[in-house]
């Protein structure tokens, strides 16, 4: 009797371990997304994506008061939660996860010596927040999510820095292209981006097909899809910003004399940093060019916007700023504090 009593305790002891090892696995299975949803937007990720907003609207940033590491907020700023000790940029989110470049300097921490995952491309869990999972722990920049893939520059030392993509599960990591084309504006599946080694024209590539179509010939940079229009810098006329019809069918328009050395697009307003020996200053215009603002005199750079706000980085003392959208007058330092922690 014993014997029969031992046996049938072995028995469920077995079958639970595996009932646990079932849902462990279960619990942990990547959730797939059903569509070629996009991770951030253009603009952002151009200015190192340190601001994402969700579909919910949540908004997931690089706090500047916490060096940069990664918080969520609303948008009015409340609710701040410190989601992970990394520092993070090119931030992406999708319903269940978010995707980001971890930029940890090294020495900051005991044992910190150990770690070998700066600069890694990492995965979070939105609803655990529990330990990142590393999708790629080679330098990475510039992640783009699309659908179910990230796109990234990848950098080792055999081909240096190369176009990359993996899996949001973090397989079928291989390189795309030994150019390392940069996949910041995505629009579904496809991925509009300028030549940078035998032209700069301006391509888009289809994640599905694994190929690359001719949509703009000329010397640009930095193009930018929004709707169905085009926006780029025209390189060969002062790296100007201009914009033309996705078709290709209308002229290309200038949409200002200035030099610029970065912009974000945020709905009706391109957000941008005239280059200027005497002048330099963040401004904003209308996307046909008209209703020209100066916001702040200075160098500025890292614009990256929300629904209702933009954010922008002083050049020498890296002091962030933020302006409400609807008035662009109103310029304040972003200070947001440290909040509470769910990490």
């Amino acid at each position: 009797m014993k014997k029969v009593i031992t046996i049938l305790l072995i028995i469920l002891v077995l079958a639970a371990g595996v009932g646990f090892g079932v849902y462990h696995h279960k619990s942990n299975e990547t959730k797939f997304n059903d569509d070629y949803i996009n991770g951030n937007t253009a603009g952002n990720l151009y200015n190192a994506g340190i601001f994402c907003t969700a579909a919910d609207g949540t908004i997931y940033f690089a706090n500047p008061s916490d060096s940069s590491k990664l918080y969520s907020m609303n948008s009015d700023g409340s609710d701040l939660t410190k989601i992970s000790d990394d520092v993070a940029t090119f931030i992406n989110a999708d319903d269940n996860y978010i995707y980001y470049v971890r930029n940890n300097p090294v020495f900051t921490e005991p044992f910190s010596f150990l770690t070998i995952n700066t600069d890694s491309l990492c995965r979070l869990d939105r609803s655990k927040h529990k330990k990142s999972i590393l999708l790629d722990s080679s330098a990475s920049l510039y992640a783009s999510l699309v659908g179910n893939k990230v796109y990234y520059l990848h950098y080792d030392d055999k081909d240096f820095t190369t176009f990359y993509e993996v899996g949001i599960d973090g397989a079928d990591s291989h390189q795309v292209d030994k150019t390392p084309y940069r996949p910041c504006s995505v629009v579904g599946q496809y991925i509009y981006f300028n030549g940078v080694s035998n032209d700069h024209n301006i391509w888009r590539f289809d994640t599905v097909t694994d190929t690359s179509e001719l949509v703009l010939k000329g010397n640009y940079y930095m193009p930018a899809v929004i709707g169905d229009t085009i926006f780029f810098l025209d390189n060969e006329n002062n790296y100007t910003l201009a914009s033309t019809d996705l078709s290709g069918s209308s002229a290309i328009t200038t949409l200002s004399d200035d030099r610029i050395d970065c912009y974000n697009i945020t709905g009706n307003y391109i957000y941008f940093q005239r280059n200027s020996t005497s002048t330099p200053a963040l401004c904003r215009m209308k996307t046909d060019g008209s209703d020209y603002t100066v916001i702040a005199e200075g160098n500025y750079t890292n614009i990256n916007a929300t629904e209702t706000d933009v954010y922008f980085r002083d050049f020498a003392s890296g002091v962030m700023y933020k302006t409400p959208i609807a008035d662009p007058s109103d310029v304040e330092i972003f200070n947001p504090g440290t909040g509470s922690s769910d990490k």
